[in-house]
């Protein structure tokens, strides 16, 4: 593995930031404050870390403005106006990227099958009719691509991936291990005590710059296409049933499920463990905290909440004890009683008023 080493002034050019320190010094990687080493460099990303960047032994800092005048013990800064964001876009100066091209002989495409001259296709792939596998993508190993698939450029499949179902997919796509995109939705048709299967005729479409964790599972559509848009990116562990439409630069957490025909909106975010039941329509620009559970349409952009927080043990089990008992009493009870003590203060009040 050959390791990248960059000047401090080609990494702020980079990120479009402003270099103060030595333009010539060596940057072996990127490292946390904590474990960053003289030949690395480390971000700041707000004042609730000056204290760790102040004992940081990194040999550069990807810092704020504001911040950097803070930390007079450090020389070496690149300053920008997001140090996260700077962060990630290094990220990809020092990783390590596939740069094998050609087909593996272990490989089994049908003749039919377009593959781009700089496409890699790893060990024991299997690649059936009229599918495509467009330039610079990397399709890892005993992965698996059914009949009429089609993957863009610069796709990254990763191994144990199974694309079914007439898959179409964008550019600039990647899908992590034991993946499986566009398999039988789970439909079926109640009848006499019998559950009749529907076959599955519809197909996945997934946009471009779409990321997809391992472990997913995203139905193909009963009649229509289960949609994917640009720039959406899903955690392990999510299930997407048919007909599911998901709309641009929406991130969906682990283990969250999101039930057939539900249709959300652009700049969502699904945090971990969420479910959504089908047929439903998520606005714009909603979030849904951890565990929350989506029983019916959300039409007004905001964050929406509806797992219970946590409590210690035994204070939990009061509050089961509580609500048990207030379920037990009627509603209209309630009420009345209310209304009662409203009554009361209200009669105090005017008492008050008459004495002053």
């Amino acid at each position: 593995m050959n390791q990248q080493i960059y000047s401090l002034e080609a990494l702020a050019h980079l990120v479009k930031g402003e270099l103060i320190g030595q333009p010539e010094m060596k940057i072996s990687g990127l490292a946390s404050l904590e474990h960053a080493t003289k030949s690395q460099i480390a971000f700041v990303n707000g004042e609730k870390y000056l204290e760790k960047a102040q004992a940081s032994k990194a040999g550069a800092l990807i810092i704020s403005a504001d911040l950097q005048n803070k930390l007079p013990q450090h020389q070496n800064f690149i300053v920008v106006s997001n140090p996260y964001l700077a962060f990630a876009t290094l990220t990809h100066a020092f990783e390590v990227k596939k740069t094998m091209r050609g087909i593996e002989s272990t490989a089994k495409i049908h003749p039919s099958a377009m593959i781009a001259d700089s496409a890699y296709i790893g060990h024991y792939v299997v690649i059936g009719e009229d599918c495509v596998v467009g330039e610079d993508s990397v399709i890892e190993s005993h992965v698996k691509i059914d009949d009429g698939v089609e993957i863009g450029n610069h796709c990254f499949i990763d191994s144990h991936v199974t694309l079914t179902g007439y898959t179409k997919i964008g550019h600039h796509v990647r899908i992590h291990a034991n993946t499986v995109i566009g398999g039988e939705g789970f439909g079926f048709a109640p009848y006499q005590g019998k559950w009749h299967r529907i076959a599955q005729l519809g197909s996945v479409k997934i946009g471009n710059n779409v990321r997809i964790g391992s472990n997913c599972s995203i139905d193909r559509g009963a009649l229509d296409d289960t949609i994917l848009e640009d720039g959406v990116i899903i955690d392990n562990l999510v299930q997407i049933a048919h007909n599911v439409k998901i709309g641009q630069n929406t991130a969906i957490a682990a283990k969250s499920g999101i039930a057939g025909s539900t249709t959300i909106g652009k700049n969502c975010i699904l945090a971990g463990a969420c479910g959504v039941v089908g047929h439903i329509e998520i606005a714009d620009n909603v979030t849904l905290t951890g565990m929350s559970i989506a029983t019916k349409s959300i039409f007004k952009a905001g964050t929406y909440s509806s797992g219970t927080g946590l409590f210690e043990n035994s204070q939990w089990k009061r509050t089961v004890v509580r609500l048990r008992q207030l379920a037990d009493v009627p509603l209209t009870h309630i009420v009345k009683r209310l209304d009662h003590i409203q009554a009361q203060i209200e009669s105090l009040e005017s008492t008050l008023n008459t004495r002053k």
